[in-house]
């Protein structure tokens, strides 16, 4: 799929109401053929910090998995050009407790990471600052914003008449609302290839099939070189939301997804809307997958206690089998070990149909927001400046030029040996840069206002290091080159899109709306006990117990307010029919 320029601005489908309405300009970087605006070869704050006094701001995070103070390389970079220091709150590792409290304190922090949803709560509450006049005086964050804001649904008009700027949605792209630009989708089976190879690489029609190609792995490479175990699934807890997060995302696979925001529901790219509950929904078919394996013998016994970064190390050292985010690839992947046909790969499996969000063309259903109790809210704003400036950009996603990265002779950027494997080896970091561990080091907010599928201005390349044009060509590996082979394809989204196994559905970015205490509270009770059953379900003795707890929790969570909470989320489910529809038409 070609990646074309957008020669529009870039639209925000994010409004906030509930008495105070709020439209979030989006940002992108220019057209891939627009040259860099005048007089930006240098980056806000590198006039030095000997004026500045020493500032230490709360940053509430809803995407950190990390709580505690931004040490390491990234620590240094902001506090030597700053002389800021983030303290980041996590409710993925504190709890969620940690935003009830918060909010009602009456503040949630200086710099926030919030959920769209949350940001509606916390306008009417006062507990969020305009932006509007700080970002009409930045160097960066004001070329991206529109203030003459079109609402991509017209509707919005009426709610946000003044088209205030209360916040930046996360990770826009600089692509278009119905591009998907990655080469693998979000979610696929991913598995190592030598392993699988090994096996014979036998065909997948169907999950029964990967759980017997798993099972062979098993038996073959029950652990790695220096004696650590191999497990075959891996799950972990501290991630579930609405639901079991790990099985929410392999409901991808089959053409269904769980909409953020909703907890009772699954859509697929037809707009068709299944109870969660129904006996024929993806939920309940990932669920049986899951129970069936763990049957086998192939879940890890470690998944109910272990939580994600335990699950980190083990991707790290190769030893798990099966993985389903894109992402995963990056813990153990070189080009040193693609050049040995070494490495995780897609594998398709014939009877799935991928629903896949398109690029964040709106951005995604985080934003970017500063509490209105903020601490020197200016120097706040400088700094979400510099973050989507080329340099902050190119720091976030690459780290130091002349130690990730050095430029080619044609302008554009390669990685160096070191920068090839700096995440995976956690590489000792120069003490000039603060010294510690590379992937240590790295930023801890674990967001971005822009994606990294924007195109930097002074190479025209995207900032994403794997779609530079160096990265392609050096992976061009026995790993890549024998998977092309076996799959006649370029790449796994390529394979997915020519043999007609993908949906790509516009990446909508809207608030859906916030519950009422009622509502509110029915969620979260039919979100514990759908979670705590699942995990009941898959670890049950036998099929007897499986079919048990998913009836008894069918009847029970009726008794939850199911109803009501159904019928919330299926209004949320036709507000992203309609929006997508839109999407479509306005290409």
């Amino acid at each position: 799929m070609s990646r074309k320029a957008i020669k529009k601005p870039l639209l925000l489908v994010l409004a906030c109401y509930l008495g105070i309405a709020a439209v979030l300009s989006s940002c992108t970087t220019g057209s891939k053929n627009d040259p860099p605006p005048t007089g930006q070869s240098e980056s806000p704050g590198t006039s030095g910090t000997e004026e500045r006094k020493p500032l230490s701001i709360t940053v509430f995070n809803n995407a950190a998995n990390y709580q505690g103070e931004q040490t390491g390389w990234y620590g240094k970079l902001v506090k030597d050009k700053f002389n800021l220091t983030l303290n980041i709150l996590a409710p993925q590792v504190a709890g969620d407790q940690l935003y009830k409290t918060r909010t009602a304190a009456g503040d949630l922090g200086d710099l926030l990471i919030i959920d769209n949803s949350q940001l509606e709560e916390l306008l009417p509450a006062g507990m969020i600052m305009d932006l509007t006049d700080r970002i009409k005086n930045t160097k960066y964050l004001s070329q991206y914003v529109d203030n003459h804001f079109k609402p991509f649904n017209a509707a919005f008009e009426a709610i946000n008449p003044d088209g205030k700027i209360y916040a930046l949605p996360t990770f826009t792209a600089d692509t278009s609302p119905t591009t998907f630009s990655e080469e693998i989708p979000y979610s696929s089976p991913i598995m190592p290839w030598d392993y699988y190879s090994g096996i014979g690489a036998p065909k997948l029609n169907n999950l029964d099939d990967l759980l017997d190609a798993l099972k062979q792995m098993q038996e073959k490479y029950p652990a790695t070189p220096d004696g650590k175990p191999i497990v075959p699934i891996t799950l972990w807890k501290d991630w579930d939301g609405g639901s079991m997060e790990n099985v929410r995302w392999l409901g991808n696979w089959y053409g269904f997804e769980h909409p953020t925001g909703t907890t009772t529901i699954q859509l697929n790219a037809k707009g068709d809307i299944v109870p969660l509950i129904d006996d024929n929904s993806m939920y309940k078919k990932i669920l049986q997958f899951y129970f069936k394996a763990n049957q086998m013998g192939l879940v890890d016994p470690d998944s109910p206690s272990q939580d994600w970064n335990k699950v980190a190390e083990k991707l790290t050292n190769k030893q798990v089998l099966l993985l389903w985010y894109s992402w995963q690839r990056g813990f153990y992947n070189t080009i040193e070990r693609g050049r040995n046909g070494d490495g995780n790969v897609a594998v398709p499996i014939a009877d799935t149909r991928i629903l896949q969000n398109s690029d964040a063309y709106y951005g995604s259903g985080r934003v970017f927001a500063i509490g209105s109790k903020a601490k020197d809210p200016d120097r706040i704003i400088e700094f979400l400046d510099w973050i989507v400036s080329p340099e902050g950009m190119r720091y976030y996603t690459n780290g130091f030029e002349g130690f990730n990265y050095e430029k080619t002779e044609d302008g554009k950027f390669r990685l160096t040996e070191v920068g090839q494997t700096a995440f995976q080896n956690n590489t000792p970091v120069p003490d000039e840069y603060g010294g510690g561990g590379y992937q240590d080091g790295q930023s801890k907010i674990n967001s971005m206002i822009m994606s990294d599928f924007v195109f930097d201005p002074d190479t025209g390349e995207f900032y994403n290091n794997n779609y530079w044009s160096a990265t392609i060509e050096a992976n061009k590996t026995t790993l890549t080159t024998d998977w092309q082979k076996a799959y006649n394809a370029t790449n796994p989204t390529d394979y997915y899109i020519k043999n007609n196994m993908i949906d790509i559905v516009p990446n909508i970015n809207t608030s859906l709306g916030s519950d009422s205490s009622e509502i509110k509270n029915k969620r979260s009770q039919i979100s514990d006990y759908v979670k705590n059953t699942s995990w009941r379900m898959i670890f049950a003795k036998n099929q007897d117990e499986f079919d048990q707890l998913w009836e008894k929790m069918k009847s029970d969570v009726e008794g939850l307010g199911w109803a009501d909470v159904f019928e919330t989320d299926s209004g949320r489910a036709q507000k992203i029919i309609k929006l997508r529809a839109e999407a479509v038409a306005s290409k």
